[in-house]
């Protein structure tokens, strides 16, 4: 019974320093989608214009990001961080205030 239990905790563990060695080469990073790494270089001057789509698809060509989220005036938004990933802010009167990665 012993040697039964001592052999299937062996078989476990080599079982688990196989799939997290394969899972951690195969899985990126948390928060990144491979090739698309967003940069704020130059998207300051966006700020002031309008906020609609054509704006906001400029501005997501320019930083390199993977996707856009647009924060409307007086929301909460989650704290994850995400390097693939453009914010807009923008007040009231559909005006960009912000724009940052994260």
């Amino acid at each position: 019974m012993r040697v039964q239990l001592l052999l299937t905790t062996i078989f476990c563990a080599a079982l688990m320093a196989c799939s997290n060695s394969v899972m951690k080469q195969d899985i990126p990073e948390r928060g990144v989608t491979p090739g698309y790494i967003c940069q704020t270089d130059g998207l300051d001057t966006f700020v002031g214009r309008k906020a609609n789509s054509e704006t906001g698809g400029r501005a997501l060509k320019q930083s390199g990001a993977k996707s856009l989220r647009w924060i409307p005036p007086r929301s909460s938004v989650t704290m994850d961080y995400r390097q693939d990933r453009l914010n807009i802010e923008y007040n009231e009167k559909m005006e960009i205030q912000r724009v940052n990665c994260g």
